[in-house]
């Protein structure tokens, strides 16, 4: 069966081609689990989308959400893409403010804002300090001494994330892990008249080696929390990703009136067509 496709370029900061790919399937109805995997597998992409009708009133949408290798409840830069490609293909939201996407992890506000569209970081599915021997361990991985790591803290709010705080964004760049056996993302701050008050980068193992994601707005959004809530960064800020593997990712971070954080940026649409599935 013929199916609207699109991939969108998510987190750009002035142009195509500069942030992360997302591929999106914007008719997925009929599709089991296991089509979904084989052909997220075959894009390998670091997120394929399958776009669905909503099971609850309070939601716009749905969306499926696949790493090559396995399904995500929530993943940021694939909730913001979703979002653009269902609305560049007509799609009506109830609400005039708000987008509502329904996924693993529930239902995810997104909204419209001068730098693109922005979604609403979901709540953390674990938080606190991670245990000295794994913080060992992950300092190993990323080939530095654990006297260079600042701070280190849970910040899984879906992929599983863990967070390391290191001195600034010179020593972030430096960085050249080995093999990690955990999802890490590591931040440090630019310093003072910069136009980046952070930068970021995000590692995971995929099939025995070490891959580095251009652009990841869960990450963002968990390490936002963290910083805000430490007093490290106040919002709204802007922090920069990808630049160690030739990207030039741009997110914004920002609070709403009860302290929420929302995480956005650009998306543009790089492909479209149809595919077989």
């Amino acid at each position: 069966m013929s199916r609207p496709f699109t991939q969108v370029d998510v987190f750009p900061t002035d142009a195509p081609y500069q942030g992360n790919p997302l591929a999106v399937v914007l008719d997925a109805e009929g599709l089991d689990t296991e089509e979904m995997q084989r052909f997220a597998r075959w894009t390998n992409l670091s997120e394929t989308t399958f776009l669905l009708p909503p099971t609850t009133s309070e939601a716009d949408y749905r969306v499926r959400i696949f790493t090559p290798v396995s399904e995500l409840p929530f993943a940021g830069h694939p909730t913001l893409g979703s979002c653009h490609a269902w609305l560049e293909a007509g799609g009506r939201p109830r609400s005039e403010t708000e987008i509502v996407q329904e996924c693993g992890a529930g239902l995810v506000r997104v909204r419209r804002t001068d730098e693109g569209l922005a979604f609403q970081a979901p709540p953390l599915l674990r938080s606190g300090p991670v245990e000295e021997e794994l913080a060992e361990r992950i300092a190993e991985s990323l080939r530095i001494k654990r006297g260079d790591i600042v701070d280190i803290e849970w910040a899984d709010n879906g992929p599983g994330w863990i967070g390391v705080l290191l001195a600034d964004a010179e020593s972030v760049l430096a960085l050249r892990p080995g093999l990690v056996t955990h999802d890490i993302g590591v931040v440090g701050a630019h310093p003072a008249g910069s136009p980046y008050a952070f930068e970021v980068r995000a590692f995971f193992p995929y099939q025995g080696a070490t891959v580095e994601d251009p652009v990841t707005g869960s990450l963002n959004a968990s390490l936002a929390g963290w910083l805000l809530r430490t007093g490290r960064a106040t919002a709204p800020y802007v922090a920069r990703q990808g630049t160690a593997i030739g990207r030039s990712g741009k997110i914004h971070v920002s609070t709403g009136p009860e302290g929420e954080v929302w995480v956005g940026g650009a998306s543009i649409t790089s492909v479209t067509g149809r595919v077989e599935l």
